[in-house]
């Protein structure tokens, strides 16, 4: 029996790179044999798969700053999809969560209607806006869930310190690669001159949304030791905030008086942009002080990039010290100069990091892979097990 599984997501390519995810474990099930809806917003173009059945139920949801419509769509657009995913024969209906909420709770009870199976993909195990807010919605989400995915060990386990009765329903599955989905530039300075990066020296990037958990006033406050040791160093910081103020930053920026090293494009990166910011950079670095699982260092990897990460396990999961990535001690800013300007002294180790990282998507992360685990995983729910 072919398993027929609706893909419902109303964020897609919203404010993030999130729809290639989406797209990729399209991709991984198609190629294990499963059916495949996905429904999400108008945003998200129609990546033209084969045999993905793809609908845009959730319309502009994003296009005005009003709650109130945007509620609307949601409810409107979550009604349409499950109507139509139980209309075309979809038995599995799967989410991916980054934070609980009553519309997350609305989609699940829809889904129930349908005689459906619930499946998550939790991306945050607790949201890193506010932690507290939302445990009702949660005990009652993962109280519905048939099968939970999480990227890996150390977010399963998070997930049972708060709820032991659930770790039978969790399957780890790791987070894919981004090489199906990007364009790689090989020249530095051109790309450089597309973004408007007037330098010839080195190149650190931070990239990605701003949040509070990212600590990027630590990389900030590291910085003046990095540029004592190469003062043609430049600090490139791409993304827009997310519930955090880059004032506190700027503030920080001026106290140590690093302007001169920094160049700040302070908004939401086009998709089509991203390989030139990638391509401009000599090394990523992701000072992180909690991640379940990051993006941004998939796609740096996929990019070919050499990357410096906190030692955060979730991190140690994917990535090998002084193999795929360069580590420090998290939360400490002498830690963190010392690596970079260490890792930016050794340029032959620095390829040899880059080529490794890169070489590990490629063999370990693919959605081929990914997919067929995650098909594996449809097929331990008890529906699949009674052959209904």
């Amino acid at each position: 029996m072919k398993i027929k599984v609706a893909i419902i997501d109303h964020l897609g390519a919203h404010g993030s790179s999130h729809h290639f995810y989406l797209f990729g474990q399209a991709i991984g099930l198609i190629n294990s044999g499963v059916d495949v809806s996905l429904y999400t917003n108008s945003k998200t173009h129609d990546p033209k798969i084969k045999q993905l059945k793809f609908f845009q139920f959730y319309k502009d949801i994003f296009l005005k700053h009003n709650k109130f419509l945007s509620a609307i769509r949601y409810l409107s657009g979550s009604i349409f999809s499950h109507l139509h995913a139980k209309k075309n024969g979809c038995k599995v209906f799967h989410y991916h969560i980054f934070g609980f909420s009553v519309l997350v709770l609305f989609n699940m009870l829809l889904a129930k209607i349908c005689f459906g199976k619930i499946v998550l993909t939790i991306h945050d195990v607790r949201s890193f806006a506010n932690p507290d807010s939302s445990k009702i919605y949660t005990k009652l989400i993962y109280a519905l869930t048939d099968k939970i995915l999480t990227h890996n060990n150390y977010s399963k386990h998070e997930i049972i310190k708060y709820h032991t009765d659930i770790e039978h329903k969790i399957n780890v599955i790791p987070h894919g690669n981004y090489l199906p989905f990007i364009i790689k530039q090989v020249n530095k300075k051109k790309s450089r001159k597309k973004i408007g990066l007037d330098t010839d020296g080195k190149v650190i990037l931070f990239f990605g949304m701003i949040k509070k958990v990212k600590c990027l006033d630590l990389l900030l406050k590291a910085m003046p030791e990095v540029i004592k040791e190469n003062e043609h160093i430049t600090l490139l910081i791409a993304g827009k905030p997310w519930k955090d103020d880059f004032s506190n930053y700027q503030q920080i920026i001026d106290e140590l008086s690093i302007a001169k090293s920094c160049v700040l494009h302070i908004n939401f990166i086009n998709h089509e942009d991203v390989e030139h910011y990638y391509c401009a950079s000599d090394l990523v670095v992701l000072p992180y002080s909690k991640i379940y699982q990051s993006g941004v260092l998939m796609m740096s990897l996929s990019y070919g990039k050499p990357v410096v990460l906190s030692d955060l396990e979730a991190f140690k999961e994917v990535v090998e010290d002084h193999k795929h990535a360069f580590f420090f001690v998290s939360g400490n800013k002498k830690s963190l100069s010392d690596v970079i300007i260490k890792a930016l002294n050794s340029p032959v180790l620095l390829d040899e990091i880059a080529s490794n990282g890169l070489a590990l998507m490629e063999n370990s992360f693919s959605w081929h892979k990914i997919g067929a685990q995650t098909k594996a995983a449809y097929l331990k729910i008890n529906y699949f097990y009674k052959g209904k």
